[in-house]
């Protein structure tokens, strides 16, 4: 039990490194005023549908997508399925999941 509560608890610490050091990238990378909110939501869904997050990010819809556009061109997030049709694509932010699963898997 103690190695993985020492293990949980190093996770929570570089999820909390990750979430501040890329809330201050994401402010200089998208020069927007949704930065952080969008942030916000990949960390509450670090693998999601591009359209769920234009639909519930409460981020307006053109903003959303220009968000999503320089954050994926950028690295930040990965795509796992691309669009195709009325499909929407489906992205990871892959340094989240990593820490999460304690090993690369993205």
């Amino acid at each position: 039990m103690i190695v993985q509560a020492e293990t949980n608890q190093s996770r929570a610490l570089q999820i909390l490194e990750l979430y501040n050091q890329r809330k201050d990238w994401i402010m200089r990378q998208t020069h927007s005023q949704y930065a952080v909110r969008a942030l916000d939501w990949f960390f509450s869904r670090p693998i999601f549908k591009t359209s769920d997050f234009v639909a519930t990010s409460n981020i307006p819809r053109s903003t959303a997508s220009r968000i999503l556009r320089e954050v994926r061109d950028a690295g930040l997030l990965v795509g796992l399925r691309p669009s195709g049709g009325r499909r929407a694509a489906v992205l990871a932010f892959s340094e989240l999941v990593n820490i999460a699963e304690g090993n690369r898997v993205l």
